[in-house]
Formats: C-alpha cells, sequence, structure tokens
C-alpha cells in the first residue's frame, strides 16, 4: 500500500503549515521548535512539506482541447486583474518552503553528501515552483532567502528579476539537483515518490524547450538555441540512463495498473494513497482526489478542436486520409483512427461512468462537448468518490517527445535516427506507423506540425495544451474559434434540443464570437494588484493589463 511517504507530510501539513498568499509573508516550513533541523530525519520531513504542496489533479479548461460547464475567463477574455491569485501565490509557497530547508537545514548535523541530497530536493521545487510562475508572469521577482521584514524590510519591495535571469536560476538549481539527487534506481521502495536525478534532468529538459521555442516564436532577443541545446541533452540525459521505459499499456499508465516503481514511464509524481482497502471501500485515507467524479460530471471533457487531431491508421491525418469514414454514426468518428482516441473518449454504448455511453447526455449537461472522457477513469473510484491513481507530473514519454521537438527547431530539421529514438516509440506503443522524412515529403506534411500533433495526442488531457500554445504563438489562432463537440446524428438522438448546430450539424459548444485572445496583454497573466501594492509598485504590471 502506498502509505509510507504521505502520512509524515500530511502531518506537518496540518500541524506547521499557515497558510501564505503573497510575497510578504513568512515560509510555509516556518517550523519553532528549537528541537527541530538537527537529524537526516528533520531534513526528511521538512522536505515532506514541498510534495504536500504539489497541485495534482484538477481542471483545465483555457484551452482548446476541454471543455466544462461554460466558458472559461481566460480564454472568453472576461478574466480581470485579480486582487490575489493562486497561480503566484501557490508556487510561491513553495518557494518559502524551499527557502526555509535551505537556510535552516545548515544546522543539521549530518554528512554533507546527506544534506546536500536534501537540499537538492529543495533546489528541484524550487525550481518547479520558479518555472510554474514564469510561465505565467514572464519576469518575477526571484525571492532566494526567507524573508524577515523585521530585518531587512527592503525584502518586501523585491521587484521583478528579467527572464533571461529567472531562466538560469531554474536550471542552476536543476543542475544541483541533478548533482545530488539519487537515481531512481536507488530510491528505496518506501520512498518511492520522492525527486531524483532523472526527474531533475527530466525537468531542466522541459524548461529548455519551454524557454527556446518561447524564445523562438515571441522573438524575445534571447538565444533560442541556447535553450534548446539545453532541452537536447538533458533529454538525452535522461534516456541514457537506461532506467526509463514507455509502460506496455498506454490505458494502464492513468490507471491504478500504472502506479509504483514497477512502471518505469513514471518519473515525477504526485503520489497519492490510503492506508487499507477493504471490501471495496478505502479506511483511514490519506491523500485521495476524486477526479474521476470531476470527469463523470462534465467539468471537463475533450472537444473536437482536440480528438479531430488523432491520425488513421495510415498515418494521415482525419479528413485527408483515405481511411477517413463519414460520419453516419457517432461511433464512425472513431473508425480507422489512431488507437489512443479510443483509449482517450468513450464510444457510443461502451460502459463508461453510470453505463453504457450515450451522447445525447449532452442535453442533461453532463458533458456539453457530447465526448466523454475515459482516460484515467475508474468505476470502483467513482464508486467510492475517491480515488487514490496517481498523477503523472513527468512521465518518459514527455521526455521522447521534449527531445525530438528540440532537435527539429535547432535546424528545422529531424534524422530519422531521432524519430526513431522518440517519437517512433510512442508510435511503436500503440502501433502506428512511423513518422519519418520520406513519408512527410510522399505525403506533403508538415514536419513541424506532425511533431507537435504527436505531443498533442500523446498528452492529452494532462494540462500541457494550454502551455504549448502560449510558447509556439499560436494561442491567437486557436483560441478564438469555435470550440465543437460531436455531430448531431438525428437517428440515433432524436430531438436536438436546443443544441447550437453548425450547417453541417456539429454541436457549437462555444461560438467564436464569444472567445477572446488580445495578443497585447493574453499571453502573459495579470499580476495581482496585491503584489504590487506590497512591493511599493516595484513589482510591476505586465504589458497591456490596467491597474
Amino acid at each position: 500500500m502506498k502509505k509510507i511517504l504521505h502520512l509524515p507530510y500530511l502531518l506537518l501539513a496540518v500541524a506547521l503549515f499557515a497558510s501564505g498568499c503573497s510575497i510578504n509573508r513568512t515560509p510555509e516550513t516556518d517550523f519553532s521548535d528549537v528541537n527541530f533541523w538537527n537529524t537526516e530525519s528533520d531534513l526528511k520531513q521538512a522536505c515532506n512539506a514541498l510534495y504536500q504542496q504539489l497541485a495534482g489533479y484538477g481542471t483545465d479548461n483555457r484551452a482548446d482541447d476541454s471543455y466544462g460547464h461554460s466558458a472559461d475567463a481566460t480564454s472568453e477574455g472576461s478574466w480581470q486583474i485579480p486582487n490575489t491569485n493562486d497561480a503566484w501565490s501557490k508556487p510561491y509557497d513553495m518557494v518559502y518552503t524551499a527557502n526555509d530547508i535551505l537556510e535552516k537545514g545548515t544546522k543539521a548535523v549530518v554528512a554533507d553528501d546527506v544534506r546536500a541530497r536534501y537540499f537538492a530536493e529543495a533546489r528541484f521545487f524550487r525550481a518547479y515552483a520558479f518555472f510554474n510562475l514564469l510561465k505565467a508572469y514572464g519576469d518575477i521577482p526571484l525571492i532566494m532567502h526567507t524573508i524577515d521584514p523585521t530585518v531587512n524590510p527592503d525584502d518586501l519591495n523585491t521587484p521583478r528579476s528579467p527572464r533571461a535571469t529567472v531562466i538560469d536560476t531554474i536550471y542552476a538549481d536543476l543542475d544541483y539537483a541533478a548533482q545530488w539527487l539519487p537515481l531512481a534506481s536507488a530510491i528505496a521502495a518506501a520512498d518511492y515518490g520522492r525527486v531524483s536525478k532523472g526527474a531533475a534532468l527530466a525537468m531542466k529538459a522541459r524548461v529548455g524547450l519551454y524557454e527556446g521555442t518561447y524564445a523562438k516564436f515571441h522573438k524575445t532577443g534571447e538565444d533560442a538555441n541556447t535553450n534548446l541545446q539545453v532541452a537536447v541533452t538533458a533529454a538525452t540525459a535522461v534516456m541514457e540512463q537506461k532506467y526509463y521505459a514507455l509502460n506496455t499499456s498506454y490505458s494502464n499508465l492513468f490507471l491504478h495498473a500504472g502506479d509504483g516503481a514497477a512502471n518505469k514511464e513514471n518519473v515525477f509524481v504526485k503520489v497519492y494513497g490510503s492506508d487499507a482497502v477493504a471490501n471495496g471501500a478505502y479506511t483511514s485515507p490519506i491523500v485521495t482526489h476524486n477526479n474521476p467524479r470531476s470527469m463523470a460530471n462534465g467539468d471537463f471533457a475533450p472537444t473536437r478542436n482536440l480528438l479531430s487531431q488523432y491520425l488513421c491508421t495510415d498515418g494521415l491525418p482525419w479528413g485527408q486520409s483515405p481511411l477517413t469514414v463519414p460520419e453516419t454514426s457517432y461511433n464512425a468518428f472513431f473508425e480507422n483512427r489512431d488507437p489512443r482516441l479510443g483509449m482517450t473518449a468513450y464510444q457510443k454504448g461502451e460502459q463508461a461512468y453510470k453505463g453504457p455511453w450515450d451522447p445525447s447526455q449532452t442535453t442533461q449537461n453532463l458533458t456539453l462537448t457530447s465526448y466523454a472522457l475515459k482516460k484515467g477513469f475508474d468505476l470502483q473510484d467513482w464508486t467510492n468518490s475517491k480515488s487514490t491513481i496517481d498523477k503523472d507530473l513527468i512521465r518518459y514519454a514527455e521526455v521522447l517527445l521534449t527531445y525530438a521537438e528540440a532537435k527539429f527547431e535547432l535546424g528545422e530539421n529531424i534524422s530519422d535516427d531521432d524519430l526513431n529514438l522518440s517519437i517512433n516509440k510512442l508510435r511503436d506503443r500503440v502501433g502506428m506507423p512511423h513518422l519519418t522524412n520520406a513519408f512527410v515529403a510522399t505525403n506533403n506534411l508538415d514536419m513541424r506540425t506532425e511533431i507537435r500533433r504527436e505531443r498533442t495526442i500523446e498528452l492529452a488531457m494532462e494540462g500541457f495544451r494550454y502551455d504549448d500554445i502560449i510558447r509556439w504563438k499560436i494561442a491567437e489562432k486557436v483560441l478564438p474559434v469555435d470550440i465543437l463537440g460531436a455531430k448531431f446524428i438525428a437517428s440515433e438522438w432524436g430531438s436536438n434540443g436546443s443544441l447550437n448546430l453548425s450547417p453541417d450539424n456539429i454541436i457549437i459548444v462555444e461560438p467564436a464570437s464569444k472567445r477572446v485572445f488580445n495578443v497585447q496583454k493574453d499571453y502573459l497573466y495579470p499580476v495581482p494588484l496585491h503584489e504590487i501594492t506590497f512591493s511599493n509598485n516595484n513589482v510591476t504590471q505586465n504589458p497591456g493589463w490596467v491597474n
């Protein structure tokens, strides 16, 4: 049972945390006990708090791939400058916790390498938090120590550091983490879920790809290729460990069968667990989530905008391939398609949440797209109203995708050998034909489009899409368009009720006229007003957002 990691940090969270919401708050692990910070156990317990702060399952309907019960404020263009925002405060909570460990942990009477290992955990999480802040806000205040206004009042006025400085700081933290964290193979079973050298390298690859492509397509003036090479080098280092591997089953990755160290695709996970399961019911829950209920309630559902990207089984795009089946039925959309489509969304009549999936349930406001997310759904967990399926934060498939994309963007070409090292391994898993340069040329395809398509399909509904369209600078193209659902088939559905249908009977879930993306401001989040006020305006607002 998965219980070793959770109980300590849950108790710490209850006993030792005071919630903070801005950069002038005291650190999250403000351990006042003078008897703490002495032993390796103390360092480990303190670092456990960082794992508790990790965001796990949630709803992300900002992009064009997922839709909930109503328009999302981000893609609808109705979002305003907030007083506070979790996108700002929660990462800084993690930064404070990490800084507190790095400062107070110097007291521990332990060997240097032991201290370095837990400091490496702290620096990994600090880098993780800074990166989430950078993606949302760009330039950010780099808080590199705990803040005590009684000692240094100027700490409250820390200005935003340039984006390039933030990236260099993230790389430095991850380099330290990669140096001192153990290999995943050396982490004891009882400590499954703790970050490893591979996780630090994979995170560095993620950062390098993001910043390299952001610099390239936004023309920021930064050296895109330097960051892209960081991504290639770090991803290669993960691959060369020969420890990680793709799980044999794509669908099992997101179920209980994919949990644990036996699944070598797990690079970095938020671990959930329970003390015991008796007669199918959870007892003494420690850390659980309710993602299956959110799926069944239609809090997020795949859109046609996403599902149309799945290739036909000949490797050609749906609609272009001669294997495209006319949509005379709901399930025709799934025929002759990449098997991952049928592993991501339910077909009509397939056993789903409460019985056979019926797309006409859209009129009952369960999923407005009439597509139902299958990926990660567990009926027993839905019945229990709690789940312990782990949340993959980095999996090996992403590392392979990062390698392929960074390789291509460096010179705007990629060899078949590199495709075989990366994307084609993902295709082999589901029996899809290989992507090759000859295939792209023969069929008048575009390699960049196909690499991005593979990423979108493989990582579908895992929370990557919005970040991807931001860094690719295509948000202004893909967000202000009709968000589409399934095709209305009168013989299967009967009355169309109040559905808004296109001329070819496709459900228009949200029309383009109600979706806005302002390129002058929407590529970055607005800085919360609270942060500007309490920094004496040293933290400035992002361009286009008027206080």
